[in-house]
C-alpha cells in the first residue's frame, strides 16, 4: 500500500527536507582537497541535530555514520572516515534527516576542485535525468512513466542505468512503497495521487551498469571501476503537480 500523507505529515516532511537541503549546502561549502569524509560526516551530524532532527542513516540496519560519502567509483553507501578528498575526485553525499518522526532524503554528487570534462558530463547527465523524471510528477501519471523518462535520458547520453538500486516512497519510514526503478516501460505502474511522497534517485555509471558490494557489506562500487553519480530529491505529489522538499536552489 502506498501511503498518502496528511497536511500535518507533509509539513513535518517539508521541514525534514529543508534540513537535508541546508545540510547539503553546508557540506558543499567545505568540499576541498585535503578534507576527510569523516570531517564532513561530523559537520553533517552536528548540523542535523542542531535543527531538532536526527540523522536518518545513523544506526539504520547497522550503518555506522550519519551520512553516506561515496567517492569516484563508489556508487552508494560509502562509509565516511579517514579518506581524504583529492583534486579531481567526485563525491556523493547521501543525507537523511528525521524530524518529528518523518524523513527527508537527498543525494547529490559534487566535484572536488577541478574535474575532468568526462566527469562533469556524468554529473550533468545524472542531474538532468533526475529533472527529466521530476518534470512528469503529477496526479494520475503512472509511476513507470517517470522511470522510463529517466532511463531514456541516461541511455540517450551514452551512460548506463544501475538496476540493483531504486528510489522509494518515504514518510514515517525511510523506505516505503512504492519502489521507483530508474528504468521501465511508460504508462505502467500505480497512478500517482496527491499526498504521495517519493524519493526519486537516478544512479548512473560512466561504464557498464554492473555494481558489486565490498567486503564491508555496505559500500557499492562499479565492477569496472568507472565513475558513477547519484542525484536524489524527496518530492510530494500535489493536486496540480509536485513540490520538491529538498530543493538546493533557494
Amino acid at each position: 500500500m502506498i501511503i498518502c500523507k496528511s497536511e500535518t505529515e507533509l509539513s513535518f516532511m517539508r521541514e525534514a527536507g529543508r534540513i537535508v537541503a541546508d545540510c547539503h549546502r553546508l557540506l558543499a561549502e567545505h568540499i576541498e582537497p585535503g578534507i576527510t569524509t569523516g570531517e564532513l560526516d561530523h559537520m553533517a551530524d552536528q548540523y542535523i541535530r542542531s535543527q531538532g532532527a536526527v540523522p536518518s542513516f545513523k544506526g539504520y540496519n547497522g550503518f555506522p555514520a550519519s551520512i553516506c560519502a561515496s567517492v569516484n567509483e563508489q556508487l552508494v553507501h560509502g562509509f565516511p572516515g579517514s579518506r581524504t578528498l583529492n583534486e579531481g575526485d567526485i563525491v556523493t553525499f547521501d543525507i537523511g534527516a528525521q524530524y518529528r518522526g518523518y524523513h527527508g532524503d537527498s543525494a547529490w554528487t559534487y566535484p572536488v576542485g577541478s574535474i575532468s570534462s568526462d566527469a562533469r558530463r556524468l554529473l550533468d547527465v545524472t542531474e538532468g535525468a533526475l529533472m527529466a523524471g521530476l518534470a512528469l510528477v503529477k496526479p494520475d501519471v503512472r509511476l513507470f512513466t517517470i522511470s522510463h523518462a529517466i532511463q531514456k535520458y541516461i541511455e540517450d547520453a551514452g551512460f548506463s542505468v544501475v538496476r540493483e538500486y531504486v528510489g522509494h516512497g518515504i514518510g514515517a519510514k525511510l523506505h516505503e512503497k512504492p519502489q521507483i526503478p530508474n528504468y521501465g516501460i511508460a504508462d505502467r505502474g500505480p497512478r500517482l495521487k496527491p499526498g504521495m511522497v517519493l524519493a526519486i534517485e537516478p544512479m548512473v555509471n560512466a561504464g557498464a551498469r554492473h555494481v558489486r558490494t565490498l567486503e564491508d557489506n555496505w559500500t557499492v562500487v562499479t565492477v569496472d571501476g568507472s565513475l558513477c553519480a547519484h542525484f536524489e530529491h524527496t518530492v510530494a505529489v500535489t493536486p496540480d503537480g509536485m513540490e520538491i522538499f529538498t530543493t538546493l536552489n533557494s
